[in-house]
């Protein structure tokens, strides 16, 4: 039987590596990295616009119904200074400084000690393991700020705004900065202004009002 044998063995195999990288090519242009968007596409038609969001936040460190605590300390931490200590919130966001007024949400996230200048210790614990405010720096009384916003009443709710800062928490008026949003904020940009409208110096539980731009 006769057999057929390619003339250009090699005129073939090149031929295909060259028609499989221009199919890869093609595979890699239909889905590139990167590509420019028309704002319409993404629901951008409407001219912006400004909001002003107010509310307030419930610190509740002791209690039974308790809203904040602390997770973790480093080796700086002491009874003189919480620097290094971490602690957690899902505090609740109110229309109102009143606890059962209607709410809004609530404001989840962490917050990280730097210098040890609010000193709080709840007498029903030891002194060994007493709760204290985590702050961020070692010159001041400062904390770092990460949590979201996460509405969950009328238009608002699903829609979460996110904050990460500074705050100086002996400054009247602390500013911080939105990084992030969702849902009907989506795009949205702005900063957010926290001041203390109320702590308890027996309880160390505390009411903050916020005003959102």
């Amino acid at each position: 039987m006769a057999e057929n044998h390619p003339e250009h063995p090699s005129a073939t195999a090149f031929l295909l590596i060259v028609l499989s990288f221009i199919s890869t090519l093609t595979a890699v242009e239909s889905n590139p990295f990167s590509r420019n968007l028309s704002p319409s596409s993404l629901g951008l038609k409407k001219p912006e616009k400004l909001s002003h969001l107010h509310f307030y936040f419930h610190d509740v460190v002791t209690g039974k119904n308790v809203t904040a605590v602390r997770v973790a300390k480093a080796p700086t931490m002491t009874k003189s200074s919480p620097f290094g200590a971490v602690a957690v919130m899902d505090d609740p966001l109110t229309i109102s400084p009143d606890i059962g007024s209607k709410l809004k949400g609530n404001i989840m996230g962490a917050t990280l000690a730097f210098w040890g200048g609010i000193r709080y210790f709840p007498p029903e614990r030891d002194a060994g393991d007493r709760w204290q405010w985590p702050l961020t720096s070692q010159t001041e009384d400062s904390l770092l700020m990460a949590y979201n916003f996460a509405f969950i009443e009328g238009k608002y709710n699903g829609s979460n705004l996110s904050v990460l800062g500074r705050s100086p928490v002996f400054s009247a008026v602390r500013e911080m900065p939105l990084i992030g949003e969702s849902g009907v904020f989506r795009f949205a940009r702005g900063y957010a202004e926290a001041k203390t409208h109320t702590f308890d110096l027996k309880t160390g539980n505390a009411v903050t009002e916020y005003n959102v731009y």
